[in-house]
């Protein structure tokens, strides 16, 4: 073998034979070089061939006669290379894919983890559960559940489909059925479950989702409650609440849950609407709810059943005694996981006479569902309040009413229902998340994280320098007796709000409700204002509570009075010839003022405009408009006033948009504002005669929301 140098030490030839270099060689290689290179090679090799017994290995990179590897990155890691070529490739570990650099950026051409189903529809929330990752979709409207591809993971999916809940009825009336309650899920909190049936096979295809509507209440006394109407997903049909039975027509309607009766004479007992069974030859039929309560009666004393909810049945009314209750709902941790179990399908309270044998709390009527609340009945009338509207998405009934007079008004609607479908994945969604606190969805091309409570909105992805954001603070509470609507929250809204520091740690804040002023009996002392809203602070700025709505009375300070305090996201109502607030400028809207001595409450200002003023004396202000986003996913109204009170004998005011409280008509209740809008609560009003004055509704809590491109 020969070595040959040609120049200075520019060339090095083998002029025969094979040899080891063990030291560094610089210049150009343009031979074969077979053999081990254990120093640095840093010249061009070129018309030749680099042939290797083992690897050439470079860091974590490598070439073998086994393989190619591509070493291991972040994607934070990723993100600091400098002047990176077209056509690189990459292991990205955070989203466990192989990515190439291209005109355009970074792409996935590789995941290198199990697939699992990829579906399109609804809104979509991800969460572990022992080791195993789901995705939900939730649809609060018909639409269409896309499956594009089954993956390698199981394609059983477990599915919650909830019939509309019915409406109450009028006069002497029972509450609205729950609608149908069929799901794969084990039993949650709540009563015992209809029935735990089998998952659904999904495949490749489009499956049409129907979600019900809610019963609306009865409007005179010979009109039972409106039946809810059924939702539906492949082969799940969950059947519509049966409505609420009235004096004209006292038995309860079958449903899904059956509606409870109405008593119809002093000494008749009447029983409820059944609970409905699917029809199903071919597989053990499925129980989709309970039924209704039935009525009794003695002189001048009716009480009425309340509706069948999904874990129980309703309440019998008791002769003299109480109004019945509506059935238990049920829970579900479908969509949100374990830690966040939601409640569903309670039936809606029955009615009550008045009469010297007060209700158990002293509650001006009797809940539907477990307390009202929990699961989304509405409460039952007394006398003449009306009763309450149920909980929409949540397929529980109406409450009944008992009146049969002059009032304005209708008995409580039944809320629409619900079809969510949850399959297993691999894990959250890859690459999609670059920040972690609320509750994450996806919506078309959005990464949405939405705050119902306090957290924390940590961003871990250097690249999310920008998203949109939508704050919305804690409602104004209505005032008392004739009161002014509570003003909205204020609200902020930027399309392309900055994220500095990114990656970096943002403390969220969501505004609480203020109080409404409590319902007093006659004689009444005091006027009391409804109390302001919460701010809530989030990544653009501070929004201020909504204003609370004057109470008609003296004096005129922070706690009483016609005029309201000044300030607030939006500004409350006036009344008796008081002044609305003044609000926020460019968070929200000034209260509407009630011009004249004995006039009613002007409306609560809004996101999207003024609260009204009084229009006649006895004639509540509406509410001022929200404004309206699809930041969520879907397109809702936020921030809208409450509606004020009504001076006997007139009509109240309507809240804003549909989510601020409605002002409170003789006999009747002040609604609150939605939760999670910041909508204000409506003013209350008052009776003739007065056993108790009417008290204002509570706001509704506030909201913070940030969205970006998954």
């Amino acid at each position: 073998m020969g070595i040959q140098i040609n120049g200075q030490n520019d060339t090095i030839v083998a002029t025969d034979g094979s040899m080891n270099i063990t030291s560094t060689v610089t210049g150009n290689v343009t031979g074969n070089v077979t053999g081990n290179v254990t120093g640095n090679l840093t010249g061009d090799v070129s018309a030749g061939v680099i042939t290797a017994t083992s690897s050439i290995v470079v860091g974590d990179k490598f070439i073998s006669s086994a393989g190619v590897g591509i070493g291991s990155t972040t994607t934070a890691g990723r993100n600091a290379g400098v002047s990176t070529a077209i056509g690189t490739l990459i292991y990205n570990a955070t989203t466990n894919s192989i990515e190439g650099y291209g005109p355009d950026g970074w792409a996935s051409v590789k995941s290198l983890i199990e697939s699992g189903i990829i579906a399109t529809g609804g809104i979509i929330n991800e969460y572990e559960n022992g080791g195993i990752v789901y995705r939900s979709h939730s649809f609060t409207s018909s639409g269409t559940f896309q499956v594009t591809s089954t993956g390698s993971l199981p394609t059983a999916a477990d599915f919650l489909v909830i019939g509309g809940g019915a409406g109450g009825g009028y006069h002497q009336a029972g509450g609205g059925g729950a609608g149908g309650y069929r799901t794969s899920m084990p039993e949650g909190p709540g009563g015992p479950s209809p029935s735990v049936e089998d998952q659904i096979t999904l495949t490749v295809s489009s499956y049409p989702i129907t979600v019900g509507a809610g019963g609306q209440g009865a409007t005179n006394p010979s009109s039972q409650g409106g039946n809810g109407t059924p939702s539906s997903f492949s082969t799940i049909i969950s059947q519509g609440g049966g409505g609420g039975g009235t004096y004209g027509d006292p038995n309860g309607n079958n449903g899904g849950a059956g509606g409870g009766s109405g008593a119809s004479a002093p000494t008749t007992s009447v029983p409820g609407g059944t609970g409905n069974r699917e029809t199903d030859t071919t597989t053990p039929v499925p129980n989709q709810g309970y039924p209704g309560g039935g009525a009794a009666g003695s002189s001048g004393n009716h009480r009425s059943g309340g509706g069948g909810g999904a874990g129980g049945a309703g309440t019998a009314g008791t002769p003299g005694g109480y109004a019945g209750p509506g059935g238990i709902g049920k829970s579900s941790t479908i969509v949100y996981g374990p830690t966040n179990p939601v409640s569903y399908a309670g039936g809606g309270g029955g009615s009550s006479e008045p009469s010297t044998q007060s209700l158990a709390g002293g509650q001006p009527g009797n809940p539907g569902g477990l307390g009202g609340v929990p699961y989304g009945g509405g409460l039952g009338g007394y006398g003449s309040i009306l009763g309450t509207d149920a909980s929409d998405n949540t397929g529980s009934g109406g409450g009944g009413t008992q009146s049969s007079g002059a009032v304005a008004g209708a008995s409580g609607k039944g809320g629409s229902g619900l079809v969510v479908v949850r399959y297993q994945i691999a894990s959250r969604d890859a690459g999609t998340a670059k920040a972690t606190g609320g509750n994450i969805s996806f919506s078309g091309d959005q990464t949405i994280h939405t705050f119902y409570s306090s957290g924390t909105f940590t961003v871990t992805d250097s690249s999310l320098t920008s998203a949109a954001v939508l704050q919305v603070a804690g409602g104004g509470g209505g005032g008392f007796l004739n009161g002014g609507g509570g003003g909205a929250g204020g609200l902020t809204y930027n399309s392309s709000a900055p994220i500095n520091p990114s990656p970096g740690v943002y403390t969220i804040t969501v505004g609480a409700g203020g109080a409404g002023s409590a319902p007093k009996p006659s004689p009444v002392t005091g006027f009391a204002k409804g109390k302001f809203g919460s701010p809530t602070v989030g990544i653009i700025t501070t929004c201020n509570g909504g204003g609370g709505g004057a109470g008609n009375g003296t004096p005129d300070d922070a706690t009483n009075g016609r005029t309201a305090t000044p300030g607030g996201g939006s500004g409350g109502g006036g009344c008796d010839a008081g002044n609305g607030g003044t609000g926020t400028p460019g968070q929200g809207n000034p209260g509407g003022s009630a011009p004249g001595v004995g006039d009613a409450g002007g409306g609560g200002g809004g996101a999207g405009s003024a609260g009204s003023p009084t229009p006649a004396a006895t004639t509540g202000g509406a509410g001022g408009a929200g404004l309206q986003y699809s930041i969520s996913g879907t397109s809702q109204y936020y921030a809208g006033g409450g509606g004020g009170g009504a001076r006997s004998p007139g009509t109240a005011g309507s809240g804003g948009s549909g989510i601020g409280g409605d002002g409170s008509a003789p006999g009747d209740q002040a609604g609150h504002g939605v939760m999670s809008t910041g909508s204000g609560g409506g003013g209350g009003g008052n009776t003739t005669p007065a056993p108790l004055y009417g008290g204002g509704g509570t706001g509704g809590s506030g909201i913070v929301i940030i969205s970006y491109p998954t």
